[in-house]
């Protein structure tokens, strides 16, 4: 079988995509992998501190932060162009548009965050100021629960972006998925991880998503042995919590899930902005059914006074 793989260009997607293509290689398909340039690498590509170009800021206000690395590409997989798309997973909305599916989760990368500094200090070595690099507001507000007195800014661009400006002096640290690091080969660079009990991760984080069209049996038939069903079914249960709280990048939601002796154990959280409020739940039962235990843990943050926290949000 020939299938193409579609791939945003940044050497991390670029990584993934080829795993997945040595994979059904090694299977006997012939595959193709196809570079798709998203809003999100657009995105990266603006200095920080310059406004976005008119285009971009209605793009994103009128979609939010949802999509913005997987949208061409699925457009691409709806077109015919590509057969296959392989995602990180925590980019991929948990309302996929119609006609495609999510047909595999391989095996799960480390889900735990990172924390990498210059000066090889952990979090809590770090001086008052120091300068925290991270744009996404699941990790600013767990980080200002611990440490208010640190100075936590956004910052735009891939792994090998980040790392640059922080060796040149442009924060004092990091914090990254530990999954993208580890896949690049750069376990070196880690000065500290994050137990899921500190941080817990993004929905999906760690994993690849595997997204083909719901009517090619054959792209199914092909991916099907990528398959990982724990992790599959961890992630299940972590993006029915974020369906049913209603939450994007722009939401402070986390969740984590991990399967053992046929149960799933799933915990999570939904924060304001400043940290001072991070309302916690854990939840547990039967791994064949990973949305009704997602289900089961949102209904508790929301009973908690989650809904008001998401209201105040926008």
């Amino acid at each position: 079988m020939r299938l193409i793989i579609g791939s945003r260009g940044s050497k991390l997607a670029l990584w993934q995509a080829h795993w997945v293509r040595e994979q059904l290689a090694a299977a006997g398909h012939e595959i193709e992998v196809r570079i798709i340039k998203t809003m999100g690498d657009k995105l990266q590509s603006v200095v920080p501190e310059a406004p976005l170009p008119a285009s971009m800021a209605q793009t994103i206000a009128v979609a939010g932060s949802k999509g913005l690395f997987i949208k061409e590409i699925e457009e691409a997989l709806l077109a015919r162009a590509i057969d296959v798309a392989v995602h990180s997973l925590k980019d991929l909305p948990v309302d996929q548009p119609t006609g495609l599916e999510l047909a595999a989760v391989p095996q799960r990368e480390d889900a735990r965050d990172v924390f990498i500094a210059r000066s090889g200090k952990t979090l809590a070595g770090l001086g008052p100021g120091a300068r925290v690099a991270t744009s996404s507001l699941r990790r600013q507000t767990q980080l200002r629960a611990v440490r208010p007195d640190l100075v936590y800014v956004a910052m735009r661009g891939n792994l090998d972006t980040r790392l640059r400006k922080l060796d040149q002096g442009d924060c004092d640290a990091l914090v990254l998925a530990a999954a993208g690091v580890l896949r690049l080969g750069l376990a070196s660079r880690i000065t500290a991880y994050f137990g899921p009990e500190q941080m817990c991760p993004a929905v999906g984080q760690g994993a690849l998503g595997i997204e083909i069209r719901a009517d090619d049996a054959h792209a199914r038939e092909a991916v099907a042995p990528l398959d990982h069903v724990a992790a599959h079914r961890a992630v299940r249960a972590e993006r029915a919590v974020l369906r049913r709280l209603g939450g994007g990048c722009q939401v402070p939601i986390a969740a984590h899930a991990v399967v053992e002796n046929g149960d799933l154990r799933l915990h999570g959280l939904v924060a304001n902005l400043d940290g001072m409020k991070i309302i916690r739940a854990q939840a547990k039962g039967p791994a064949s059914n990973p949305e009704a235990v997602g289900g089961a843990l949102a209904e508790n943050l929301l009973r908690q006074g989650a809904r008001e926290i998401l209201a105040s949000l926008g």
